[in-house]
């Protein structure tokens, strides 16, 4: 079988070091927000080119915390893709304010700048852009409307680390960005973490109190804060990791390459790399899409090929949100009954990707 994600084999390419780092951790004798966070902060920070980096518990903490830090709440709204994975919208809701669905670029997935002023309101306080499979957002467009209507822009870089858009890593192309460094990322720890990146001084400030009970100095609470703090541990981990992205990322880009050079199957849709630019797209998914989804599942399966399906339901479908079951979001939900996410990852070999291609390209569509 080949298998959609190998975590272990990701992993123990890098056991020396991780051990190392693991026992200098153990060996500190400090576990809590020690120096492994503070030097994982800061080299993250310089990865992505920003001014900080906050460590967090995980990336829906980072999301929450950040429109908690700006005051964004009940009544305000958020725009937010329709078609994001539903924690992006669960971080909205958690402080009381109002996701506002954006349908997406049929092209890209990522949300389409052109259908994002029209649902402007004066509630309308932030935009939320979701980098997603690894693919950084047309920022430009973004930037100009959030200047017109004096809106934040919050990245989601949960599926991008490393991507670029121009000179600038995600990250660093709004005011505030959150990451996940859940095991499957590109970047991933050995447990749920996360980030926060910002050039603006307030809000990290805020920020690095807010994750820590509201607290600077110990005993003494200036918020009503939480408990959301990156563990030293998995920041050890990250440590090790981050050094090997760039690389990892280039070995992810190998085969989707591959990918898209020799899959000629026409009932097929590959991914489209926005402006061409490679650098956009870390690849986190390769996703494809058919009109015959189950069909060709289970045909790969056969195969002995693992697939999976990021996300087989989208948010207004789903019960946490039965108040919106009546929308609809006709671009969004041909996504999400089509897409289908082919193996990809840092340690597939190009035999793997030339027997999957060659198992799609023999591929009938059930008629």
């Amino acid at each position: 079988m080949i298998p959609f994600l190998d975590l272990k084999k990701m992993n123990m390419k890098y056991e020396t070091e991780m051990m190392q780092s693991i026992e200098r951790f153990l060996h500190s004798g400090w576990y809590i927000l020690g120096k492994e966070v503070e030097e994982f902060e800061q080299e993250f920070a310089q990865y992505c080119g920003t001014q900080y980096c906050l460590g967090v518990a995980n990336g829906l903490d980072a999301l929450t915390l950040i429109l908690r830090a700006y005051g964004i709440g009940v009544g305000d709204e958020v725009l937010v893709p329709s078609n994001t994975y539903i924690a992006t919208i669960l971080a909205i809701s958690a402080n009381g304010a109002i996701p506002i669905l954006i349908e997406p670029d049929l092209l890209t997935y990522n949300i389409d700048p052109e259908k994002i002023e029209e649902r402007i309101t004066d509630r309308t306080k932030a935009i939320m852009v979701v980098h997603l499979y690894g693919q950084a957002c047309d920022m430009s467009p973004i930037e100009v409307i959030s200047k017109k209507y004096n809106l934040k822009i919050v990245e989601d870089c949960a599926q991008a680390h490393g991507a670029k858009y121009g000179a600038n890593r995600v990250g660093n192309l709004g005011d505030a960005a959150a990451f996940s460094f859940y095991p499957g990322k590109n970047l991933g720890a050995l447990g749920d973490a996360g980030a926060i990146t910002t050039n603006d001084n307030d809000l990290y400030m805020k920020l690095k109190a807010l994750r820590n009970y509201g607290s600077h100095k110990k005993y003494e609470n200036l918020y009503k804060g939480v408990n959301s703090r990156l563990d030293e541990l998995q920041a050890a981990v990250l440590k090790v990791k981050l050094k090997h992205l760039d690389y990892d990322n280039g070995k992810r880009r190998e085969i989707a390459k591959y990918y898209l050079d020799h899959i000629t199957n026409d009932s097929l849709v590959l991914p489209c790399v926005g402006n061409g630019d490679d650098s956009t797209h870390v690849w986190h998914l390769f996703v494809i899409r058919t009109s015959n989804r189950e069909h060709l599942q289970s045909y790969l399966t056969t195969k002995g090929i693992q697939t999976l399906i990021h996300y087989p339901i989208p948010p207004h479908k789903q019960e946490a949100y039965k108040e919106w079951a009546e929308h609809c979001y006709p671009i969004s939900e041909q996504i999400h009954n089509e897409i289908l996410s082919l193996p990809i990852s840092p340690v597939m070999s190009l035999s793997d990707a030339v027997k999957v291609t060659e198992a799609l390209n023999e591929y009938e569509e059930k008629i």
